[in-house]
């Protein structure tokens, strides 16, 4: 005897028309967004499964079976339409299979009801099976999600590792980079990756200066310390400088600046000298001499430690008291604002170290972005490094005159600018630039032929004249702030012939990686124009072609397509393919014009200031980077400053930016989801090894995790690596490790440098921006890995820790 229609309790009655509302209601967002996206000339898929879906809700409200098996069909479809969409990528098809996984286990439970609603057998046994089945699968997915998927796997043998020569072990991370080349590698191998998962906390040292203001405008603690002997130098958010010692963290001497900028307050590392040691002259021919420099025997400052501050000042301090030094300009203090012209804050302040260029120090300077066409200059200065008196100028609007402005004048105004770190070559006392773009970023109207010229380069500089060696562009007429904004690394470049030419390496905003030959600055690898289609600005002089460096791997400057939308549901991933849709773009160099337009990378990068580490015992580098599209809308009669909102950091303020003096405003923001995820898929941060050998990736992982961030910024408490956009740099080291804590959940880790796996990782009480260091101290013969920690960008968590950590004794 079978049941009749309406012979369901109330409870399972209601249950019924729930989950018919609900399907109804999912399938019209469906049906809506992606009859939207159709009439975009995106994929049929949504308004089709929409439509199923909305008819299999009403037919399980009217308690028929149908609208379970149609369900079936439509999860069927899904399936069969994911793998044609997004292949067997795992984080594609999570976004579009796990929610009709869930889904589909529910309907399964539920039509044993229905077909007793509809006097049929309730068919149970079959019905939970299936349920069993798709929850397991459902089950066995999510927890896929907790596990690492490399974007390029590790293939072969791993490579054995090579003991440190005693002989050339480091004795000090002297520089911003470790080494005047920005090598961010460490001859040391007391901690390998072997061994490394017994690091430990050795010691805590608390700056006392918590950068209190989270997320773009605000203070931002992004240091790299320096150790030289027994003693470890920091810099902090306001300027404040610290020596402790390197093997108890204990404070030796602190010089607190207390320097403070209305919106832009960091100090990312400090230079060194040490004027007791022999000057180490260039043996490359025809090079110019280093000019001497000597501290008088007895005086204050034979060591002297540099800092560049947020209110542009050039300081030197004693590196054994922390006093100024008295040789040094006046008190201690250059004033960089000297010639520049107004130049108030926050327009011009400095965040990257100075550069120590056998006795010069070399600074640039960072000039806001996308304020007004009426900026200070991008002049590049040296200064002798015991009197801080002016030694030449490099004045991009004037390279020529490498003197002081005249009284009255001033340097060129609003040319391109160095805001990144220099490296510095002592064999040939060439200095090594990286620069920007001039002011404003993306409108390109006003430049002039010299502008043109150095915007988005990378400068070659004798460093004792300011003359210039060579210079070799990244970006023509740069209209989307892809600055070089990096130091760059030092490398011995191998040859087909098995010789190698001494080379450096650096990333741009724009996922490209170059190669140059230190001497000529000519391309050590393939370099092609691509053609590139122009916008609608009158009078903007777009080059109709972009340079690209395809023989070097493109990290994360794919061109995206719509399948590779993401959401962390099917529902934000409609809303991003139909945002996707609905704005022009044309690949990595869709030019911004008055139209809805994307930029990928965006503005952030691609790469950024953490810089490349290297490894020259294996001959690999590794990156580190960010994946984030920018969308931005050049808007006719720029408002009034009054109507900006979008600020005047280094174009991370979002919003309406007022570009004053120019026919335009630009509105941009990230191009996020409704739950402000990325919207292309994952990952948003890796790690990159490449083998400079070969000029191919050894290994790609996803860097990061959302622990401590995720959808409208709640923090999802759970280690799934997915991959996060990374700010901040690297530390490789002889041990078989690479170090990293730019990410946006509060971990130093450590992989395996040889195969990409992670091997370690600490928990930090905030999450980090620095860039982590090692040495051996000389005392104890302890190694240890050092790391600033003061918060994540988009976390409000902030805190004034430095930490060392060792291997137990």
């Amino acid at each position: 005897m079978t049941d009749t229609k309406g012979a369901l309790p109330l409870i399972a009655r209601l249950w019924l028309i729930l989950l018919g509302a609900v399907l109804i209601l999912a399938g019209l967002f469906f049906a809506i967004g992606g009859g939207k996206l159709a009439m975009l000339g995106g994929s049929l898929y949504f308004l089709i499964a929409g439509i199923g879906i909305v008819i299999s809700g009403l037919l399980v409200i009217l308690r028929k079976p149908s609208g379970a098996l149609l369900f079936g069909l439509v999860t069927i479809g899904t399936a069969i339409w994911a793998v044609a969409d997004a292949g067997f990528d795992f984080w594609p098809l999570i976004s579009r299979l796990l929610a009709f996984g869930v889904g589909a286990t529910v309907i399964a439970l539920t039509f044993p009801l229905l077909r007793k609603a509809a006097g049929r057998s309730p068919a149970t046994v079959p019905s939970f099976i299936l349920a069993a089945v798709l929850a397991i699968a459902s089950a066995a997915a999510f927890a896929g999600m907790f596990v690492p998927h490399p974007t390029v796997a590790f293939s072969g043998t791993p490579e054995a590792l090579t003991p440190v020569d005693p002989a050339k072990e480091q004795k000090n991370w002297a520089a911003y980079g470790n080494t005047t080349g920005g090598s961010r590698f460490a001859a040391l191998d007391q901690i390998t990756r072997d061994n490394v998962k017994d690091l430990t906390v050795a010691w805590t040292y608390h700056t006392g200066d918590t950068p209190i203001s989270p997320g773009a405008n605000g203070a931002e603690d992004q240091e790299t310390p320096l150790q030289v002997g027994d003693r470890v130098f920091l810099c902090t958010p306001h300027n404040n400088v610290i020596a402790i010692d390197a093997d108890t963290g204990k404070e030796i001497w602190k010089n607190e600046i207390n320097a403070k900028s209305s919106v832009w307050m960091r100090c990312r590392g400090l230079a060194y000298f040490d004027a007791t040691q022999p000057i180490v002259q260039p043996t490359a021919d025809g090079s110019t001499p280093v000019l001497p420099a000597t501290v008088a025997e007895g005086a204050l400052c034979q060591r002297r430690i540099l800092m560049n501050t947020i209110t542009a000042q050039l300081i030197a301090l004693d590196a054994d008291t922390g006093a100024f030094c008295p040789d040094f300009g006046v008190n201690g203090r250059v004033d960089l604002k000297a010639g520049m012209g107004n130049a108030p804050d926050p327009q011009y302040v400095l965040t990257a170290p100075p550069t120590v260029a056998g006795t010069t120090v070399i600074v640039g300077g960072r000039v806001a972005d996308n304020v007004q066409t009426d900026m200070p200059g991008g002049v590049m200065r040296g200064f002798d490094v015991i009197t801080g008196k002016f030694r030449w100028a490099f004045d991009p609007g004037n390279p020529t005159d490498h003197s002081e402005p005249a009284d009255g004048k001033t340097y060129a105004r609003s040319t391109p600018n160095n805001w990144a770190g220099m490296s510095y070559d002592a064999a040939s006392n060439t200095v090594f630039i990286p620069m920007g773009s001039p002011s404003v970023d993306i409108y390109g109207v006003p430049r002039t032929p010299l502008e043109h010229k150095y915007g988005a380069s990378m400068l070659a500089l004798d460093a004792s004249t300011g003359n210039e060696k060579w210079v070799y562009q990244t970006v023509h007429n740069d209209l989307w702030d892809f600055d070089v904004p990096m130091q760059p690394s030092f490398i011995d470049f191998p040859k087909a012939d098995g010789t190698t030419v001494p080379a450096l390496v650096f990333g741009t905003k724009a996922g490209q990686i170059w190669v140059l030959d230190r001497a000529t600055g000519q391309s050590l690898t393939k370099v092609e124009e691509v053609p590139v289609k122009p916008g609608n600005i009158p009078n903007e002089p777009y080059s109709p072609t972009q340079p690209k460096s395809v023989g070097m791997p493109q990290i994360g400057a794919e061109t995206l397509t719509e399948s590779d939308m993401w959401g962390a549901t099917p529902f934000d991933q409609l809303l991003c393919r139909i945002a996707f849709k609905g704005m022009r773009y044309d690949g990595l160099y869709t030019v911004p014009d008055t139209t809805l337009s994307l930029a990928y990378p965006g503005s952030l990068g691609g790469m950024n200031w953490g810089g490349l580490s290297t490894d020259p015992v294996t001959n690999t580098i590794f990156v580190n980077d960010m994946r984030l599209g920018l969308w931005s809308r050049m808007i006719p009669a720029a408002p009034s400053d009054k109507v900006a909102s979008g600020g005047e950091s280094v174009n991370t303020g979002m919003g309406i930016v007022p570009m004053k003096g120019t026919p335009y405003a630009v509105d941009k923001n990230r191009f996020l989801s409704a739950l402000g995820i990325p919207c292309q898929k994952p990952p948003f941060g890796t790690m990159t090894a490449i083998d400079m050998k070969t000029q191919k990736i050894k290994w790609q992982v996803p860097v990061g995790t959302v622990q401590d961030t995720g959808p409208l910024g709640i923090k999802m408490g759970m280690q799934m690596p997915i991959g996060m956009p990374t700010l901040g740099g690297t530390l490789a080291t002889q041990g078989g490790l690479v170090f990293i804590a730019g990410t946006q959940d509060y971990y130093l880790r450590a992989f395996d440098s040889s195969t990409g796996k992670e091997v370690w990782k600490a928990r930090m009480p905030v999450g980090s921006q620095g860039g982590p260091m090692t040495y051996k101290s000389p005392k104890s013969g302890k190694q240890y890995v050092v790391i600033s920690a003061g918060g994540g960008r988009n976390s409000p968590d902030r805190g004034d820790y430095v930490i060392a950590y060792a291997l137990p004794k």
